[in-house]
């Protein structure tokens, strides 16, 4: 009774990339690499994945290596503690990795990577107590990360933000008794959700803003008695939304 033939003694991968790996052929043999499918010697981040996801604990040996996705790649695998050292490495993707892996209290020496990548996943991830070093970050989309992670009391540092979409999120998420900071906002997008939020007294005053949507948002916070002129504003939709809160009241 003859033996089966392993995969190597069939003449699969004699040729190509197999030729001269260290891991042919008992690698092949015990299928933990396949040629043209899963291979950490081909220049596929698909297959280099696709090996090192079956081959884990060989990760740490291409940490170092020149091509800058099979170092990537690596990364992903590669127990934490060994990938400190590629916070600085030269390809941004690279980096981006090690951003999404390193423990919280490692992400601070990251916070001006010159990637935008990198600094939203460290913008992400960095403990609550340090976002504030991000605050001035020159992409306003760390900055707005940024404001959905904040601590209430220190939202009041970005209501004068450059970027009308970093002050819309600090309008989404300040306590309802400070949205008066931003009542003035340049951007009618801004004052809406403030009006949104406001609080009765707020409400009121954002009753005469300029724009019809706010006006329209404020109806809806504002106190009854102070909507009857709302009845004839100019817009059929905030003359509705008037019309029905006050129905409301003669209905209760």
């Amino acid at each position: 009774m003859t033996s089966e033939k392993t995969l190597a003694d069939a003449g699969i991968g004699r040729l190509g990339l197999c030729s001269g790996c260290s891991y042919f052929p008992d690698y092949l043999n015990s299928r933990r690499c396949k040629p043209g499918d899963a291979c950490i010697r081909a220049h596929s981040g698909r297959q280099i994945d696709r090996f090192l996801r079956a081959n884990p604990e060989l990760a740490a040996n291409y940490l170092g290596d020149i091509f800058w996705e099979r170092r990537a790649i690596a990364t992903r695998y590669a127990p934490v503690d060994l990938i400190f050292a590629l916070k600085s490495d030269t390809d941004e993707v690279v980096r981006r990795v090690v951003a999404m892996r390193l423990p919280v209290d490692q992400l601070i020496s990251m916070i001006h990577d010159p990637d935008r990548e990198v600094r939203l996943s460290v913008a992400a991830r960095l403990p609550e107590a340090q976002l504030i070093q991000l605050i001035n970050d020159p992409d306003y989309l760390i900055r707005a990360t940024i404001a959905r992670r904040l601590p209430h009391g220190q939202l009041a540092k970005l209501i004068k933000d450059s970027e009308r979409e970093v002050r819309k999120v600090v309008a989404s998420r300040l306590p309802p008794f400070a949205l008066h900071m931003l009542a003035k906002d340049p951007e009618p997008e801004v004052r809406a959700i403030v009006a949104e939020r406001a609080l009765p007294g707020l409400a009121i005053a954002l009753l005469q803003d300029e724009e019809w949507w706010v006006r329209l948002a404020a109806v809806g916070n504002a106190p009854l008695d102070s909507l009857p002129p709302l009845t004839n504003d100019p817009e059929t939709e905030v003359r509705d939304a008037a019309l029905a809160r006050l129905a409301e009241r003669n209905t209760a």
